[in-house]
């Protein structure tokens, strides 16, 4: 058995979001377009002596205020594993730099990084398929996490289609002071969507066309997200941070999943640095992050092998 497994695991944008009339199971019906971004989570993961348990530390983003108990993402990662031969006893370091309840699936990076690290330190020798399919149990947005690059989501989000994507794309992300709660968001696009008959959310398929171009402009134009008026309801300071974007002319901008944080489709780094510095200079979100996309899912980065 390995002494520890290193998995990084990024964040993601959505680049489109479609959101289908509440269903009798009190889910909604959603087509989303996924794009994991080089903003990361690093999890390790080693072996704890026989009844220890699992145990988790987190730095970084979050730190203080993400509980560290049995409900945390990353702790029911490794009990799930537990069906396939895991232990438990295993401690779980978490450094976040994705944003936390910033519809950024920050808690989702943490499961499929945990999912990864505990496959590798165990040896357990699942494949990707596999190891998606327990992601499914853990949260929508984890599937994609583990697979990254560019996917359509369905269903809940969780049924993935691979996209293909020319080229990288260039963001900028102003993270909010405090993050929103999904399902206040959700019932809130409910509330403004009331007495109004709500569509099947179908593939966008302009936006599909612009990643296969791989034209940045073009992608620019179809970012959308239907959850954007629920959020901006919510937290109406949002569009003045989606203001200042329009002043600098960017190629997009879009709420990110259920927000708050606003995701700027940029030209090029020049660009990026240009935005980043404006929203700092604003005041109006707590940190500005330049990222690129696509990258790839939760892979090992280090492993250590025992003596």
């Amino acid at each position: 058995m390995l002494d520890s497994v290193t998995v990084r695991a990024p964040g993601k944008v959505n680049l489109a979001l479609g959101v289908g009339p509440l269903r009798a199971d009190g889910y909604h019906g959603l087509v989303t377009v996924f794009q994991a971004v080089s903003i990361f989570d690093d999890l390790v993961a080693t072996p704890l002596p026989f009844g220890s348990g699992t145990q988790l530390v987190i730095t970084g983003e979050g730190a203080g205020v993400i509980p560290l108990g049995p409900d945390n993402l990353a702790a029911r990662a490794v009990r799930a594993l537990g069906a396939f031969g895991a232990s438990p006893d295993v401690a779980i370091a978490i450094h976040k730099s994705i944003p936390l309840a910033g519809g950024m699936a920050g808690g989702s990076a943490d499961a499929a990084a945990a999912l990864v690290a505990v496959d590798a330190l165990f040896e357990l020798d699942l494949t990707r398929d596999e190891l998606a399919d327990v992601a499914a149990t853990l949260g929508s947005d984890v599937p994609f996490v583990l697979h990254g690059g560019t996917a359509v989501g369905t269903n809940r989000g969780d049924q993935l289609t691979p996209a293909l994507v020319r080229g990288s794309f260039h963001w900028v992300f102003a993270i909010a002071d405090a993050g929103l709660s999904t399902p206040a968001v959700y019932a809130k696009c409910d509330q403004l969507r009331a007495g109004i008959e709500v569509a099947d959310p179908e593939v966008p398929q302009a936006l599909m066309a612009a990643l296969i171009a791989g034209d940045p402009v073009a992608l620019g134009r179809e970012l959308r997200n239907d959850l954007q008026p629920a959020a901006l309801a919510l937290r109406p300071k949002l569009q003045r941070v989606l203001d200042i974007g329009d002043d600098f002319a960017v190629l997009g901008s879009v709420i990110s999943g259920s927000g708050p944080t606003c995701a700027f489709l940029v030209r090029d780094g020049d660009e990026a640095l240009d935005l980043a510095v404006a929203l700092t200079s604003a005041g109006l979100c707590r940190t500005v992050k330049r990222a690129t996309g696509p990258v790839s899912g939760a892979h090992i980065i280090d492993h250590r092998s025992a003596a």
